[in-house]
């Protein structure tokens, strides 16, 4: 197992638009930036960017919202418009209180609005845009994956990442939406401690991690480095199978809190 992990942040990626190449903009940076990408590299894509190449973008002044949405709207102080995005967008509604929406996408993941976004994302406060999360993000990893080792020569992991608000503790952390070529979640359950007792709970959520420290380098704000190149992972577990981020989505059968 590798002993140090680096990270670094691609620069210089323009603002991305509908039908953009997302491949070929971090190709083409990664060699700006001398950073090779080999089988033994890692990229973290920030979902906003695969969101913004796929065409994700929705103009508030064009959704019609229904009875629900407005009641939900009338609850939670939101825009009705945007509720019914939201709603579009999910399987349940988890919580509605002031200034809250959390709901289950129809993904599978339990997060605050759908994942539905305005920050970093183009519009005017007449003609607002909001950004949706891709409508398969394993997929997505999956597509750039073969289009980068198309264009280098190489196959990647690759992990599209999202941040996440988390009960019970403050703040957002980093973790992943959707994977390709890594395993995003290891079971170790049935190996031994250095004391020699039997693991019987311990699963690794090996792709969040990686995501959480990726955002040490990526950012949360206005840095516009939305890809980050991680040497030092290759070899981790190498006898975990290859999962995609589906694994990490708990099972409803054992949510134990609702």
């Amino acid at each position: 197992m590798a002993s140090s992990v680096r990270f670094a942040a691609l620069q210089g990626l323009p603002e991305i638009v509908p039908g953009d190449d997302l491949a070929a903009l971090i190709v083409a940076a990664a060699e700006r930036d001398a950073i090779p990408i080999t089988d033994d590299t890692t990229l973290v894509i920030a979902q906003k960017v695969v969101s913004k190449a796929e065409g994700r973008f929705v103009r508030i002044s064009e959704v019609s919202p229904s009875p629900r949405a407005q009641s939900l709207a009338a609850a939670t102080g939101k825009d009705a418009r945007l509720v019914e995005l939201i709603l579009s967008e999910s399987d349940a509604v988890l919580r509605a209180v002031p200034g809250v929406l959390v709901v289950r996408h129809r993904l599978g993941h339990v997060m605050a609005n759908a994942g539905i976004d305005r920050s970093n994302v183009p519009g005017t406060a007449s003609d607002e845009t909001v950004l949706l999360l891709p409508r398969d993000p394993n997929h997505s990893a999956q597509v750039l994956r073969a289009s980068i080792a198309a264009r280098c020569g190489a196959k990647p992991g690759v992990l599209i990442s999202d941040s996440f608000g988390r009960p019970w503790r403050n703040g957002v952390v980093n973790v992943a939406l959707g994977t390709a070529g890594i395993p995003s979640l290891v079971d170790r359950r049935g190996e031994t401690d250095r004391m020699g007792r039997r693991l019987e709970v311990t699963q690794i959520a090996f792709a969040d991690a990686i995501c959480a420290a990726a955002a040490l380098v990526m950012g949360e704000g206005a840095e516009g480095t939305p890809v980050v190149v991680i040497d030092g992972l290759a070899g981790r577990y190498p006898n975990a199978p290859e999962r995609d981020c589906r694994a990490l989505i708990r099972p409803l059968e054992e949510d134990l809190f609702q």
